[in-house]
């Protein structure tokens, strides 16, 4: 069954660009399916990352300190439906 990883990051003050690059360059190779990357207030970032199932996942590591403000948050969900418009 796919699995869905969300990561999430709040970056140190004034940091937001140099998190959200480093987040781009360590995110592991695949064999995942899709991946996003997202920014939000706060100079938030986000990686959603959706992969074949529980056993290929591969979680983004934590970034340099100097980077965040806090521990990274972490998720896995695994989808119950898909509602198209």
């Amino acid at each position: 069954m796919p699995l869905t990883s969300m990561w999430e990051a709040a970056a140190a003050p004034g940091a937001g660009p140099a998190l959200l690059a480093w987040a781009r360059a360590a995110a592991p190779p695949g064999p995942y399916l899709r991946r996003e990357f997202f920014t939000a207030p706060g100079d938030r970032v986000l990686v959603l990352t959706w992969w074949p199932s529980a056993d290929d996942a591969v979680e983004l590591p934590s970034p340099p300190e100097e980077l965040t403000r806090r521990e990274v948050h972490r998720w896995r969900f695994t989808s119950v439906a898909v509602e198209e418009p």
